[in-house]
């Protein structure tokens, strides 16, 4: 028998991992036009766009968390809200781009440069979701590295997907992704 505190973070570990998955989504999109574009070298692309996708998502939530922390004491109260209402926010323009055209089908060669305003862009709302992983208890470097590695993986995944089927799956995860994060805003403003 495992006692409650083991199970408790387990439990939390556990929703750092759908957080991390949800977070990834958008890398994963981006990932798959990007293996959509019939690369020369398409092994260099899979590790290039998951190791950028995978370092950004991993490192944004500290800039969040960091900022939350230091807001904490005057904003304890409302804390839970503020989480609510940041990851609806997140889950919401994920599910609004997941109706509208991605940025990758403009760009005409991948480049270094591409790569990182790519991984820049999606990782913003890790660090927003940064601020929320404050009301865990649970240690930020290792939920950071859980969201480095899932993003990782899953931008691996989608340039592979990309490569050998196109883009007809992009759409769908970044609507995933802003469901995911919607449940779990409401599940942190209901406890």
């Amino acid at each position: 028998m495992i006692s409650e505190q083991v199970y408790s973070g387990l439990i939390v570990l556990f929703e750092v991992f759908v957080l991390a998955i949800a977070l990834s989504m958008d890398a994963f999109a981006v990932s798959i036009g990007l293996g959509s574009k019939k690369v020369v070298n398409a092994e260099k692309l899979f590790l290039k766009a998951a190791a950028y996708f995978g370092f950004f998502q991993g490192f944004m939530p500290i800039l969040g968390y960091y900022s939350g922390k230091g807001l904490s004491s005057w904003i304890e109260d409302y804390a839970p809200w503020i989480a609510f209402i940041l990851l609806l926010f997140i889950g919401g323009k994920m599910i609004y781009e997941s109706l509208s055209e991605g940025i990758e089908e403009d760009i005409a060669k991948v480049t270094h440069r591409v790569l990182l305003v790519l991984a820049i862009a999606t990782s913003i709302d890790a660090m927003a979701a940064g601020y929320a992983i404050t009301l865990l208890e649970v240690d930020i470097l290792l939920a950071c590295l859980i969201i480095g590695i899932t993003t990782f993986a899953f931008s691996w995944i989608g340039v592979n997907i990309g490569e050998k089927s196109g883009v007809w799956l992009e759409s769908k995860a970044e609507l995933f992704g802003g469901l995911v994060l919607i449940a779990i805003a409401f599940k942190m403003l209901l406890g």
